[in-house]
Order: structure tokens, then C-alpha cells, then sequence
């Protein structure tokens, strides 16, 4: 079991030189978040009132009336000074004060200095509304899921009162004591009862925000908020924690051989890295030599084809030279043939003419050799006349013999 013991809260009478020193250190170990002081005021300055009224009437009724009065004038002052003094009532920075008229509570009264004129008016309680006040409670016997009482889990939380008047009035410190010890077992019972005992330990610094806010709905009616809360520590029962020593020490074991099965699988692993390493430089200068060779046979498949396209190039340049020749060759034999066509043609032209004119030439020696017609004239309406027939019949051979050689003439000069 842990030493650790619950947080104690109280509230505690003292004076009002004694309230901060209770609100920020405590009462021997126990949390005075409220303290009730003690009315200082008293009415000690009634008398000195009295006195003076008691002086004031001496004066009125005896003839020496000077000292009488400057007396209760004297007494006067006093008791106005020390009503003065008594009515400062100063709130601590951080703490607030519950003001009660007639034992009712009225109001709070904020830090700062306040006088309290009327001897009914008085500060109930300085409450401390600005400090988060911790609050430790070590839960034992906690049964788990399986029903295995826990040794202990310690819990922690902080508060801090935001309804000074809430408090005062409807709780008090001592009885607010007994409400968050009972609403603190109450909320850690259940959380481990939802928790398996070897995962106990799980609940140490796990998420404790659900058990927050039901403490908040439970106290906050007292005007009491809380601000934190966690579990620090969690113990198992004596056994189970010698379970767990042998759960550890398997473990352990577990972890060592785990660890020597990792550095024999990162030697094998380096050992393999390694390998690929040396075949991926083999590889690469295998690569290296299957690049210059392949470079090599462009280059030399790129001369080759230039060569043959060089030589392509110089066989038709040849052939276009030789088409070109033949064209030339054949253009200039059209054209002599074109020409000797066209002289061809002119000399024939020049024989006809030379031709049409020798026979001209020929038809007029013909007419003028040509014998002169007789002219035989008969009679009117008469037929031809044995004279004429006769004549004709001599003349009509030897036109027709000269014509003939003549002709022959004509196309021997001609060929």
C-alpha cells in the first residue's frame, strides 16, 4: 500500500493576520481553502463614547465648563479613530471575502481594503478562489475486470472554488471533504472495473477527461470546478506482481534474443546488401561495355550508311548525268531531224515551184511551137466536114507525141 494518504480540507478559525499564511501553506498537512476570521472590531469605542457624553453633561451642568468639554471633545476623537480602525476590513489579492448582515449573507467583497461601519456587518469567511488547490487520493483495494483487487492506484486532480458564496453556504470545507473523497472512490471504482488486471498498468497517465466532467457535474453545484486531473501510479497486488516479474523476465529474455536475431539478420542483411552491391558494379560496367559496343556499331553502322549513301549519291548523279546526256543527245537529234524536215520540206516546196514553173515554161514553148487551129467554117447548122476530119486526124499524133516527151523531160530535171 502506498504511504501516501488522502488529502485533508478544512476550514479554520483565525485571525485576520493568520488568513494568508492558512490559505497558502495549510494547517499542520491538512488544505484550508477557507478560513472564518475572527471580528476584531468589538465595541471597545462605545465606552470612550460614553465617556465623553458623561464629560459633556458635566460640562453643561458646572460652571467649569472648559476642561469638561475639551475632554469629551478629546474622547470623541477616539472613538472615532478607533471606530475607523476597526470598520478596515482588507481582502487578500486571490482570495474573496463572504459579507452576512444579520448572519445573512449579502454579497462577496473583491481584495482590496473595505470598511464595515455597522457592527452587524461582518465578514463571514475569506474564501481562496484564485490558487488550483491539489488533492491527492490513493484508492485501495480496486477490483479489475476479472475481480482482482489492485493494491492501490493513486489519483490526483486540482480544484479551485469559482462560487465562494455556493460553497459557504451549501457545503463548507469539512463536509466538501467528505463529498469529493466519496465522489473520488466512487469515479476510480469504476474506471478500473472496466480495466483487465494485466492491463492495470495502462491506467497510468491514461486520458482521465470522462472522470473530469463527471466530477464537474457532481460538484458543481458547491461552486467547486475541477481543473486537472490523472492517475500517477497504479500498484497490483504482491502475487500478480510476481507474475508480472516473470512476464518481465521472459520478456526480457524474449527482447535479448529478439535483439541477437536482429543483429544476425542486419549481418545478413549487410552481407546481402553488400553482394547486390558488387553485382550492381559488375552489372554497371557490363553496361558501361555494352553501351561503348552498341555506340561503337552505330557509329560504324552510321559511316556505312553514309558510304552507301555517298555511293548511292555519285550513281545518280551518274545516272542523272548520263539521263541528261541522252536527253541533250536526243533533244539535238529532234531537233536536226526537225530541221532536215523543215529543209525537207522547204526543198519540195522550191521543186514544186521550180517544177509548176518549167512546165509553165514548157506549155508556153508547147503553145508557141504549136501549130495554128484551122479554122474551117461550113454552113450553119451543118455537121463536121470530111475536110476538117481530115485535118484533125493528121495534127491529133504529133501533139500527142510532143506533150509526151515533153513530160519526160519535165520529171528527169526534177529527180
Amino acid at each position: 500500500m502506498s504511504g501516501r494518504e488522502f488529502s485533508k480540507i478544512k476550514e479554520s478559525l483565525a485571525s485576520w493576520s493568520e488568513i494568508r499564511q492558512l490559505l497558502r501553506g495549510g494547517e499542520q498537512g491538512q488544505l484550508v481553502p477557507v478560513v472564518i476570521p475572527k471580528d476584531r472590531r468589538g465595541l471597545s469605542w462605545m465606552t470612550l463614547v460614553f465617556a465623553a457624553l458623561y464629560f459633556a453633561g458635566m460640562a453643561a451642568v458646572t460652571d467649569f465648563r472648559t476642561v469638561p468639554a475639551l475632554v469629551a471633545v478629546l474622547l470623541l476623537a477616539l472613538a472615532a479613530i478607533l471606530m475607523w480602525r476597526k470598520a478596515i476590513i482588507e481582502i487578500e489579492e486571490g482570495t474573496t471575502g463572504v459579507r452576512s448582515r444579520w448572519g445573512a449573507i449579502t454579497g462577496t467583497l473583491p481584495p482590496g481594503r473595505h470598511y464595515l461601519w455597522l457592527p452587524w456587518d461582518r465578514v463571514d469567511a475569506v474564501v481562496d478562489t484564485s490558487t488550483e488547490i491539489p488533492y491527492s487520493a490513493p484508492i485501495v483495494a480496486c477490483p479489475t475486470a476479472e475481480n482482482v483487487p489492485l493494491k492501490s492506484i493513486e489519483f490526483f486532480l486540482k480544484f479551485r472554488i469559482v462560487d465562494p458564496v455556493a460553497f459557504v453556504r451549501t457545503i463548507g470545507a469539512g463536509n466538501f471533504d467528505l463529498v469529493l473523497s466519496s465522489a473520488v472512490q466512487d469515479a476510480i471504482r469504476q474506471r478500473s472495473r472496466r480495466v483487465h488486471t494485466e492491463r492495470a498498468y495502462d491506467l497510468r497517465g491514461s486520458d482521465v477527461g470522462d472522470m473530469q466532467e463527471a466530477l464537474n457535474r457532481q460538484l458543481g453545484r458547491y461552486g467547486v470546478r475541477v481543473t486537472g486531473a490523472n492517475i500517477p501510479d497504479v500498484q497490483l497486488p504482491d502475487q500478480y506482481q510476481q507474475h508480472l516479474a516473470t512476464r518481465e523476465k521472459v520478456a526480457k529474455e524474449l527482447s535479448a534474443y529478439e535483439r541477437e536475431w536482429e543483429l544476425t539478420r542486419k549481418r545478413r542483411i549487410d552481407t546481402l546488401l553488400m553482394e547486390i552491391e558488387r553485382s550492381k558494379k559488375t552489372r554497371d560496367a557490363r553496361v558501361v561495355e555494352v553501351k561503348a559496343a552498341y555506340n561503337k556499331a552505330r557509329k560504324d553502322v552510321a559511316r556505312m550508311l553514309e558510304e552507301q549513301e555517298t555511293e548511292a549519291q555519285r550513281v545518280r548523279w551518274e545516272i542523272e548525268a548520263r539521263g541528261r546526256a541522252e536527253l541533250t543527245s536526243a533533244e539535238n537529234e529532234a531537233k536536226a531531224l526537225r530541221r532536215l524536215a523543215d529543209s525537207y520540206r522547204d526543198n519540195r516546196a522550191v521543186l514544186q515551184y521550180e517544177l509548176a514553173r518549167r512546165r509553165l515554161d514548157v506549155g508556153a514553148k508547147l503553145a508557141e511551137s504549136a501549130p495554128q487551129p484551122l479554122v474551117v467554117r461550113t454552113q450553119q447548122g451543118s455537121g463536121d466536114s470530111a475536110l476538117s476530119t481530115l485535118l484533125l486526124a493528121q495534127l491529133l499524133p504529133r501533139i500527142s507525141a510532143g506533150q509526151i516527151s515533153a513530160n519526160h523531160n519535165g520529171d528527169a530535171s526534177h529527180a
